[in-house]
């Protein structure tokens, strides 16, 4: 059966006008906009059924943001078609910010940022399940994981002796930290902008639960490359316009420090022919840190945040 037949199976698009597929990003998941007999447009995701249990958690999660009031896709079906799960959501109007930021002022990429700050401390709010365990003990059996894989790799980043140092001497500043939820994916290419301005996040399904902190690395290996004022903006706006302490930057500096090893090994196996374009990105913020001797990334320094 080809992917329209199954889509047209699905109980709530049986009657659809349109189905568009898309082809953007790493999920496993099968992506389609899909236009409705009422002229409405809805985000369908096709997915294996092995993964309905992890998927019923997306939903929910996708409720309680809804409940947070948070610019996100509403939830509006999940179930099962033939051998595959699917599930449906509004769909967030707007184009991919990574592109349309930079046909942005740099004043309105900083007010984007704010928004997209702003934003992120709402998806915050979402407390941690109690049968999840601390953040320290999963954060830190993970990394161990990745260092194992990283020195059985056969790739070497340039003075990865001085940044496992410093991730040894700040290990402790994860413990005891909040434990809340995190997209976890947070940067440029999952926001939407529509019409200049921040319309929404996108792609809730690589979520997980932990330091609030943790979400700001993806500025530092991501957004940053593309627009240094909506990543000021985004600290800003998170910060409801006060400087982030010191602590802040030190959690932030211990996780981009800990990503090193874990954008190798995650490339590797992932997308092997990106290696060099990662490693770049990973050099970049390496610098804007001279390896960790300094905890405020140079960019923003630059920006007149500190």
């Amino acid at each position: 059966m080809t992917n329209q037949g199954l889509i047209r199976k699905i109980p709530e698009l049986r009657e659809c006008k349109e189905i568009i597929q898309i082809e953007k990003g790493f999920s496993a998941d099968k992506k389609y906009i899909i236009h409705t007999e009422k002229n409405q447009k809805r985000l369908l995701r096709i997915f294996d059924c092995a993964d309905m249990k992890q998927k019923q958690l997306e939903f929910m999660v996708l409720k309680k943001m809804e409940e947070n009031q948070v610019a996100c896709s509403r939830p509006k079906a999940i179930g099962e078609v033939g051998q595959h799960g699917y599930m449906i959501t509004s769909y967030i109007e707007g184009e991919d910010a990574e592109i349309e930021v930079l046909k942005l002022s740099e004043e309105k990429q900083f007010q984007v940022g704010v928004e997209a700050g702003e934003e992120l401390k709402k998806i915050h709010r979402l407390q941690v399940p109690p049968q999840i365990s601390s953040w320290y003990s999963r954060k830190a059996i993970k990394h161990q994981s990745y260092m194992e894989a990283y020195q059985n790799c056969g790739v070497q980043v340039k003075n990865d002796e001085k940044i496992i140092r410093f991730i040894k001497d700040h290990m402790h500043l994860m413990k005891d930290r909040p434990n809340v939820f995190q997209h976890d994916d947070y940067h440029l290419s999952n926001l939407i902008i529509n019409n200049g301005e921040f319309a929404g996040v996108i792609d809730f399904n690589r979520y997980d639960w932990g330091d609030p902190v943790h979400e700001f690395l993806k500025i530092g290996i991501f957004s940053r490359e593309i627009s240094i004022p909506f990543c000021t903006g985004q600290i800003k706006g998170y910060f409801s316009g006060r400087e982030p302490d010191e602590g802040f930057w030190r959690l932030y500096s211990l996780y981009l420090a800990m990503c090193v090893f874990s954008t190798v090994v995650w490339t590797l196996k992932t997308i092997p022919e990106n290696l060099n374009q990662m490693l770049d990105k990973v050099y970049t913020f390496l610098e804007d840190h001279n390896y960790f001797e300094e905890i405020v990334p140079k960019w923003y320094r630059r920006e007149g945040g500190y």
